[in-house]
């Protein structure tokens, strides 16, 4: 039971530490600066599209800002580097949920065999003079199978949940990096 409740409270930590991220991240969204970095880049103003994103901590910004800060070099790198940049602190924690997950029924299974092993054992002293110190041992043996059970499916909604929030943030960065692409691309034809 001590590792299911050490497990359990892992994902109780990384949960609660990705709340409070989401609603970081939820606060600084600021799209219209983003339609303004859109608009400037149109009208061939980087400077500009620059200058007003700098401020502006919402991670398309942040990954739009930087891609323009690296166009001449390697753009569409940049634009890659940046959006997994963002992408990372999306995803940070998630990998212990996953490990929960798929731990918590495996050591509730593990303490109910060794549950049962220790049960069989006490029996096998006792003959069949106490058949209530089996069934207390199995009973006291499943508790755990439950206990690995609950964490695993406790862990499982915030990981999809958070999993979600994580294809949101890749969708919004790469519409919005391939609408930036197109528009250097229209500013580079039409000088």
């Amino acid at each position: 039971m001590w590792p299911i409740l050490v497990a359990s409270m892992a994902a109780l930590t990384v949960v609660i530490e990705r709340i409070y991220f989401l609603i970081g991240e939820r606060k600084s969204r600021c799209p219209e600066i983003i339609e303004k970095i859109f608009s400037e880049v149109e009208r061939g103003k980087i400077e500009e599209a620059l200058r007003i994103g700098a401020g502006c901590n919402d991670f398309v910004a942040t990954t739009l800002v930087y891609g323009l800060r690296h166009r001449h070099k390697a753009f569409s790198n940049a634009l890659l580097q940046a959006a997994n940049k963002e992408l990372k602190r999306f995803g940070r924690g998630l990998p212990v949920l996953d490990t929960v997950i798929t731990l918590g029924p495996l050591l509730g299974l593990f303490g109910t065999v060794t549950g049962m092993i220790h049960a069989f054992g006490l029996l096998g002293g006792r003959e069949l003079d106490s058949p209530t110190v089996i069934t207390g041992g199995i009973a006291e043996a499943l508790i755990a199978t439950a206990y690995g059970l609950l964490t695993a499916i406790v862990a499982l909604i915030p990981f999809n949940y958070f999993n979600a929030r994580l294809e949101e943030a890749r969708h919004e960065i790469e519409d919005a990096t391939t609408h930036l692409e197109l528009l250097l691309l229209k500013q580079d034809k039409n000088p």
